[in-house]
């Protein structure tokens, strides 16, 4: 017992440096959170208290009022960070990846499968809704790229469906903070072993990022590939 308290109490300081970090990264982009977030707070507190003035009751609904006055401000924190967090990957060479790294569970990622000189890649996510191929860069070159990896699926995994995306603001494309919840959409049409199978079988084929060592998350904008590397499949 007294092991796991002081777990817990180790584990305190981490969460508050961990929020207090991620305030600070979301205050960079969004200037007016922190009025914002007082602003959500005492209105939600002020109408709970105000309730228990008419209700008789001022003490019960202001403390109800405090906790969610915290709640509501916790909420709008985390879509305002997340809304920052976006903003600031939007537009930077793989940050696709990164969102594909946290679709969620039964989800498996191979980042940049495809890639040509100009920095435009294909990242492949496969899952209970199949093989989903999620390209970015201009959206002209990467269909040609999407293509060729889309021909390449068909001719191994032909039993398994092929979804291509292409990450963008465009007519026909899907916004990078929109991504996680269309892939979630997606019919469910595989089951836990047929993924399994897909992904050894796909294993086999190596990828891109077994050739190269690229950085995980977004790459820095400078990065060209090498001459003589590998170019998209």
């Amino acid at each position: 017992m007294a092991r796991k308290d002081t777990a817990a109490n180790a584990a305190d300081p981490g969460r508050l440096k961990q929020i207090a970090l991620t305030y600070k990264m979301t205050r960079k982009a969004d200037k007016k959170i922190g009025l914002v977030l007082a602003a959500v707070g005492i209105v939600t507190f002020g109408v709970f208290l105000a309730i228990g003035f008419l209700i008789g009751h001022p003490v019960y609904l202001g403390i109800l009022g405090l906790l969610l006055a915290f709640l509501a401000s916790a909420i709008v924190f985390g879509r305002r960070a997340e809304r920052a967090a976006f903003g600031q990957m939007e537009g930077q060479p793989g940050a696709a990846a990164a969102v594909l790294d946290n679709v969620g569970r039964g989800w498996s990622t191979t980042p940049a499968v495809a890639m040509n000189r100009s920095q435009d890649v294909v990242h492949r996510a496969v899952g209970k809704a199949g093989i989903v191929l999620v390209a970015e860069g201009n959206p002209n070159r990467v269909k040609s790229l999407l293509a060729a990896e889309k021909k390449k699926m068909n001719r191994i995994v032909a039993d398994v469906p092929v979804h291509d995306l292409i990450v963008g603001t465009g007519d026909g494309q899907v916004d990078l903070k929109k991504l996680r919840t269309t892939m979630l959409k997606l019919p469910r049409v595989l089951t836990g072993p047929q993924v399994t199978a897909t992904n050894d079988r796909l294993r086999a084929l190596g990828d891109l990022m077994s050739n190269m060592p690229l950085p995980k998350g977004p790459m820095p904008k400078g990065m060209k590939l090498p001459k003589g590397g590998p170019k998209a499949r």
